[in-house]
């Protein structure tokens, strides 16, 4: 490794562009509303400018990963950056709902060029021991940005209009290019001779699982198209990963995603964990915002407000948890921080109540920092750990796949579960108060405030039970093996 290489301006000049990404894919959410009306479209047409952003977002991730061990993982973020950023700025001026929609699937394939790189330079520019603080930081950037999209997004829209959520990334990009480009290293390449048979399959196969399980709510997961229904489409996408699974296990080729990678049991138990984080954290949103909007009366900003100590306490600790856990075993802050996901998300169920004290709500909060400060890093540093440099994007590229995955699963999961509530608990007729409906009416009825709010309390019960699985799996990680021969030679 160079000598005069400078890990920790590298991180954070990444970490700039890596926050911009993430909170994208959340701060249109409070912008939809006014991009209807600003548009003049409709609410179908609207939900595509975040569905064909996560879309271009997931499906290319295992590619562009090990793109980047090809290539280097600097070339590969710079692009993805300039792209995301020059589509940002498209975004802002569109005069159309399709001409938005468009802008937003080049932002989308800008960031998934981007997040894989950002992981695989810490893995190569941190040795295995000191990279605990490090994935601290980049964590509670994962944890924080979630967070910050709505009331970012929030602000934006009641001050300068719905435009400026996609403007504020012009000079973020710019400052964020500029800082690459200066600190940054240049990491050498690894030759790959690249599997086009699995970039194939997993493009086709991630398309339509991906697709399938986030339009299946709009499609009452039945038909879409004359014989082609939502099932068909998610038990396609199932079938052919389960080829590329295959094909590259017995390819004579250099495989897209090397197996061998999941034999190291940290790996796999961390791809397992980051996808109940992605699901947990996602969906919680949904439900918590639609309470504190429909029964409690809050504006966007205000409701998004209500996790300003999730997004505080957070980056706060995240930090010091990267120190410790250069210096105790990861999965005892890890486990930690799974339970307090699962605890912080049951109290938010129990007291989602109409007649509940607003401050009551701040706790639970709270506790989600909490747990936000003690996942992100820990899990990364556990996951990659043990990971050679040459595979380094390939396992990036894996590991954020399924967080995204986790993520669209809990968006889809969460949306069914709210609507099959809300026909239990609201009276006869309620139902259709749903969260589609409820997006843009204003406050329920007063007599429908007891069984909306019991219903997004019960929704919030699906993301606590994910998160207890995640906590029982961070149980069976195995303590950190001594640092490999090739990290004490490349950092001597």
């Amino acid at each position: 490794m160079d000598r005069t290489l400078r890990p920790w301006p590298a991180l954070w000049a990444l970490v700039i562009g890596f926050f911009m990404i993430l909170v994208d894919t959340t701060i249109v959410s409070v912008a939809n509303p006014a991009i209807i009306t600003g548009l003049d479209t409709t609410i179908e047409s609207v939900l595509w400018v975040t569905s064909a952003y996560l879309l271009a977002y997931a499906v290319p991730l295992l590619i562009t990963g090990r793109l980047g061990d090809r290539f280097g993982p600097k070339k590969l973020y710079l692009i993805g950056l300039a792209l995301f950023t020059v589509a940002s700025a498209a975004c802002g001026l569109s005069s159309d709902i399709t001409m938005l929609i468009v802008a937003r699937v080049v932002q989308g394939f800008g960031a998934s060029m981007m997040t894989p790189q950002t992981m695989a330079v810490i893995t190569r520019i941190f040795a295995p021991d000191k990279r605990g603080a490090a994935m601290g930081l980049w964590g509670a950037t994962a944890g924080v940005a979630s967070l910050v999209g709505p009331i970012l997004g929030g602000v934006l829209v009641d001050g300068f209009g719905w435009e400026w959520i996609f403007f504020i990334n012009v000079p973020v990009g710019i400052i964020a290019f500029v800082a690459a480009v200066r600190y940054v290293p240049a990491l050498t390449t690894h030759r790959h001779r690249f599997d086009i048979v699995g970039v194939i399959l997993s493009a086709v196969g991630m398309f339509l699982l991906v697709f399938g399980i986030q339009e299946g709510q709009s499609y009452d997961w039945g038909q879409i198209w004359g014989p082609i229904s939502v099932w068909s489409l998610i038990i396609s996408g199932v079938v052919i990963l389960a080829a590329f699974v295959v094909w590259q296990r017995f390819t004579r080729s250099e495989p897209l995603v090397p197996l061998r990678l999941f034999r190291d049991r940290n790996f796999s138990l961390g791809n397992t964990v980051i996808t109940t984080v992605g699901f947990a954290i996602i969906s919680m949103s949904l439900p918590l915002i639609f309470y504190l909007q429909m029964v409690r009366g809050l504006t966007p900003t205000e409701s998004a407000l209500m996790l300003v100590p999730m997004a505080v306490i957070s980056g706060v600790l995240a930090p010091f948890v990267g120190r410790l856990i250069d210096h105790i075993n990861p999965r005892l802050v890890a486990t930690a921080g799974m339970a307090c996901c699962a605890v912080s998300l049951a109290w938010y169920a129990a007291v989602l109540t109409p007649d509940q004290p607003i401050w009551i709500l701040l706790l639970p909060s709270a506790v989600m920092g909490l747990a936000n400060s003690a996942m992100w890093g820990p899990l990364a540093t556990m996951t990659t750990r043990n990971l050679p440099p040459a595979l380094a994007g390939a396992g990036s590229g894996v590991y954020n796949t399924t967080r995204q995955v986790g993520a669209v699963l809990g968006s889809a999961s969460i949306s069914m579960l709210m609507q099959a509530r809300l026909a239990v608990e609201l009276p006869a007729g309620g139902h259709a108060a749903g969260p589609d409906a409820a997006a843009l009416s204003g406050v329920l009825p007063e007599f429908l405030h007891a069984g909306f709010s019991a219903a997004m309390g019960q929704a919030l019960l699906l993301p606590a039970a994910l998160a207890v699985v995640g906590a029982i799996a961070t149980l069976f990680f195995a303590k950190p093996k001594p640092i490999a021969a090739e990290w004490s030679a490349q950092s001597s």
